[in-house]
């Protein structure tokens, strides 16, 4: 290690000398080309006008043995999208014209997301102390390069050009997220990975994969088979807006599918490669619609149910028994098996207690708890949940409905219905990620004409207010501000039937809210953002990522 810092040294000191680096602030803006634009936007950049480090097929990468997987990574993409295949050595000596990569405990401090960027004219340098930080000034080199760079098959005649740098970057949030729909529609394996790519791109690390609901089930649970053998599988869809009367309007045509644990695993080790923790959802008691067809008797009615073909709040949820909490335990325990995650979902929003009041057994079950209310019932629920996950070394979230009736000790908040849930819970001293549909509900309409606009669940949500969300309400104070641990966007899926539409619907406020979560908010600036994000988004073109034009 010692040996690596005194040569990047030396080409560091060698390169900069006579270099006048020119900065600006953040209120200025870039002063460069639309094709260099960087989204989210780095903490601290300065460049030498008018110079450049070119890739060219003698370029060595050099790094050591901990910094393998992302030279490993760099190297791959260069030869995907210009044909060079790249030396990758340990550095053991000096040469011109090479890429190092240099993990660094020194730079502790802008922690494990964090890097620094050198690029200059002979040479480009890469140190983090992480091979996540250094994962993500690869993602930052990727958009200093030709937008060609994204293309899947080499393009020939093309000057690979980094301008030269000086970028030392962090992110302000350690939960940058994205959630995505699965039990409303199944959406294939290979748009999951890609919807990972997309998010890698732009620097988020988290996605929430909602798994179950009351219109499918869609992981495979070994020792309860029917919750995919019935349960992933409904007998069609709703036809238009749910609103629309007469309301019972459907397509006729059955849909379904759900996902094999050895599918969990190709996506959970896909998403590690690329510094995104995958965080499943299991919801309870609510939206159990699918689970309770499987297996009637974890309802409340014992009645044989179909798996739902409407949307909205369903009456059919979970009852209380111990038996069917030891059920959903034993679910929990082949769903950690699969998701490595700190962070386990169980959902709780929208539980529907009418068959609880209406229920000889449920209201025996509160008596028997000692407990006042169905509220306090479903405290009790949740707080089953975080004791056993706890158990297994891990953390429990839920939507901010789980604040009913009292919060779990360890849980955390995800707070949807406005800011007030995540308020009470950073108060409380829990921990909070902040989605509130005012700001991160991507199903919702992008212009106020919705007949210009395919069909979506409702709202307005234009990209300027998604850029403009600032997660940490004014309302705490600056140690109950630590508590928010960032933002997540959301992709609800009941008029989302397939990827390009979920594309369309996610792009380009992905791209608002990752520079949201990433960028301090002095360097925030929206015209800044749409001029560095008409060129961005020939780079999503290149992809072949359905976004929605500017206005």
């Amino acid at each position: 290690m010692i040996g690596m810092e005194n040569l990047l040294l030396k080409l560091m000191g060698s390169s900069l000398v006579g270099l006048a680096i020119i900065s600006f602030a953040a209120s200025v803006g870039y002063a460069v080309q639309r094709e260099t634009a960087i989204i989210p936007r780095p903490q601290k950049i300065t460049f030498h006008k008018g110079h450049f480090f070119t890739i060219r097929p003698d370029t060595v990468i050099l790094a050591d043995k901990a910094a393998m997987p992302t030279a490993d990574q760099l190297r791959n993409a260069i030869a995907q999208a210009t044909g060079y295949f790249l030396t990758v050595q340990m550095p053991r000596a000096i040469h011109e014209n090479c890429i190092s990569i240099l993990l660094d405990s020194d730079l502790a401090h802008l922690g494990r997301e964090g890097y620094r960027l050198s690029v200059t004219t002979p040479q480009m340098v890469i140190t983090a102390a992480d091979n996540a930080g250094a994962f993500y000034a690869f993602q930052t080199i990727r958009q200093l390069l030709p937008v060609q760079f994204y293309s899947k098959t080499p393009v020939r005649g093309i000057d690979w050009k980094i301008p030269c740098v000086q970028i030392e970057d962090y992110p302000r949030f350690a939960w940058r997220g994205a959630l995505l729909d699965l039990g409303r529609y199944y959406m294939p394996k290979e748009f999951v990975k890609k919807f990972i790519d997309l998010l890698a791109l732009h620097k988020m690390n988290s996605l929430q994969l909602h798994l179950t609901d009351d219109q499918g089930w869609r992981i495979e649970i070994k020792k309860y088979p029917k919750l995919t053998e019935v349960g992933a599988w409904r007998s069609q869809s709703v036809k238009g807006h749910y609103s629309v009367k007469p309301r019972r309007q459907y397509d006729g045509t059955p849909h379904g599918g759900f996902y094999t644990q050895d599918d969990i695993r190709e996506i959970v080790a896909y998403a590690r490669q690329r510094h995104v923790r995958i965080v499943p959802e299991i919801e309870m008691p609510g939206h159990a619609q699918s689970a309770i067809a499987a297996y009637p008797e974890l309802g409340n009615t014992g009645k044989k149910l179909e798996v739902s073909i409407n949307w909205g709040v369903h009456k059919n949820i979970f009852n209380a028994d111990e038996k069917t909490i030891l059920f959903l335990q034993d679910v929990l325990t082949e769903v950690l098996e699969l998701f490595p995650s700190e962070f386990i979902h169980i959902g709780g929003d929208e539980a529907n207690k009418t068959q609880w009041k209406a229920s000889p057994k449920i209201q025996a079950r509160i008596k028997e708890l000692g407990l006042k209310n169905e509220d306090e019932l479903q405290s009790y629920f949740i707080k089953r949940m975080d004791k056993f996950l706890v158990s297994k070394g891990r953390r429990l979230i839920g939507w901010d409905e789980i604040l009913e009736g009292g919060l779990a000790p360890n849980a955390t908040a995800m707070s949807w219905r406005g800011t007030k849930g995540g308020i009470a819970a950073a108060r409380a001293g829990h921990d909070v990620v902040m989605a509130p549909t005012t700001h991160t509900y991507f199903d919702y309409y992008q212009s106020k004409d919705k007949k210009k606009e395919p069909l979506a669940i409702g709202g307005f949500l234009p990209l300027r207010k998604a850029y403009e969300f600032e997660p940490i309400p004014k309302e705490l104070t600056a140690e109950q501000a630590k508590h928010v641990l960032g933002a997540q966007g959301q992709l609800w899926t009941e008029y989302i039937p397939n990827p390009k539409k979920a594309e369309y619907m996610g792009f380009p406020r992905y791209c608002a809210l990752a520079e949201v979560v990433w960028t301090k908010p002095e360097s925030k600036d929206y015209s800044n953002f749409i001029e560095r994000l008409k060129a961005h988004l020939k780079r999503l073109d290149i992809l072949d990522v359905n976004y929605r034009p500017l206005d």
